[in-house]
């Protein structure tokens, strides 16, 4: 039954996969080089210059960063020559813009307008300029330095130390105060002073350790990663609930979030790691997902005191996101708990979220079925929640046939 299970887990995500980036490559590039996902994911109408800051005429560093990211890594995934070629001369592309990009301050900004100036968007929605101050750095910063790396140990080696030392500076940042989450907000001091201490920033940057070890530079990884998980494991996890929350002492929990962070871990960690350390992680994992399925979906946010949920939506990165996780955790555990939320949420995301006549997923659910929410982008998803999620067990399922 089990075999089974990977068998047909590997071919449909490996197609998923395939389909979803190859609509990605054959859209329009923006402004000739940039990511086009510029789509509906109700209506399947892609978005014009009508519809303001979802449309064509402004750029997200975010998903550029992880576009790049995913389109690297992928392009080694598939048997399909002209598949991995197209994702090649892609990623090269992209990567150049986006290193010229950061070039101009070292930075990487939420969202540039038609003259790739930094922009954010004010409460009436218009676009005002973004404050560029040098010393602020944020998730775009991480989400197009990973991408960088990525690019890099996959196609220009002689690069990667310039973009190590750039992730070096946003460990520092994290560490020291210097991190803002919030992109919508000018970027100053004042609204760092303004936010929670939340496990998010070393969360994402936790992805590159994975990374760089497959990149044979787990020393390098080493110096940040083993001291992330020690610092989220330490202040965020609840050993009464399971769960991880936001910050210390408050209600909410991101289990999207937390089973993320298990996923990044696992990829991170040694086969031999620290047993108590694995039984966190999997504790993690099992509750975020037990508390957070409750309706269509796994829950944006829920309550750390009682279980229930605090937010109506239920997105869809977390179901792929837990997937990767799931499939880590069991490689190392054999936890039929484990497997078994591998396969509910493999089950709920395939049935209801994924669009096979697009090649996309429907981004949010609530229980009166898809919706309009965007909480970060309106970009749809570059192939990198879900693709490198599922390539990531994909990988596992090939290492486990491999044993055998």
């Amino acid at each position: 039954m089990t075999d089974d299970f990977f068998e047909a887990a590997r071919g449909c995500y490996l197609a998923a996969n395939a389909a979803t980036l190859r609509w990605m490559l054959d859209r329009p590039r923006l402004r000739g080089v940039y990511l086009n996902t510029k789509l509906n994911p109700l209506t399947l109408v892609d978005y014009g210059p009508e519809d303001g800051w979802r449309g064509p005429d402004y750029v997200y560093g975010w998903i550029q960063g992880r576009g790049l990211e995913a389109v690297v890594t992928h392009a080694r995934a598939f048997d399909d020559a002209t598949l991995s070629a197209d994702l090649d001369a892609a990623g090269l592309a992209l990567m150049r813009a986006l290193d010229a990009l950061r070039a101009t301050d070292g930075h990487a900004y939420f969202a540039y307008d038609g003259h790739m100036q930094p922009i954010r968007f004010d409460v009436d929605g218009r676009p005002v300029p973004q404050r560029t101050p040098g010393d602020i750095y944020t998730y775009s910063d991480i989400f197009v330095v990973k991408g960088l790396v990525a690019a890099a140990a996959a196609r220009q080696p002689t690069a990667l130390p310039r973009y190590i030392e750039a992730l070096e500076t946003l460990v520092d940042a994290i560490e020291n105060g210097r991190f803002q989450m919030d992109e919508k907000r000018p970027l100053e001091e004042a609204a760092i002073a303004d936010e929670p201490d939340d496990f998010g920033p070393r969360m994402i940057l936790l992805g590159a350790a994975g990374m760089l070890s497959r990149a044979g530079l787990r020393g390098t990884a080493a110096i940040f990663a083993d001291r992330f998980i020690a610092h989220v494991i330490d202040r965020h996890f609840d050993p009464r609930s399971g769960l991880l929350r936001n910050a210390p002492g408050l209600e909410p929990c991101n289990v999207g979030h937390a089973i993320e962070f298990v996923g990044f871990a696992l990829d991170y960690l040694p086969a031999d790691c620290d047993p108590e350390l694995l039984r966190v992680l999997r504790t993690v994992l099992v509750s975020s997902v037990r508390f957070g399925l409750k309706g269509p979906g796994i829950r944006l946010v829920v309550s750390a005191e009682t279980g229930a949920p605090i937010s109506p939506y239920c997105p869809w990165w977390s179901l792929p996101e837990t997937i990767r996780a799931a499939s880590l955790c069991w490689e190392r555990t054999r936890d039929q708990d484990v497997l078994a939320v591998w396969r509910q949420c493999d089950t709920i995301f395939f049935r209801d979220y994924w669009r096979p006549e697009a090649s996309i997923a429907y981004q949010c659910l609530t229980e009166s079925g898809p919706v309009d929410y965007v909480p970060a982008t309106p970009d749809l998803d570059p192939g990198y929640h879900t693709g490198l999620s599922l390539l990531a067990a994909i990988d596992m399922i090939e290492r486990q046939r491999t044993a055998s």
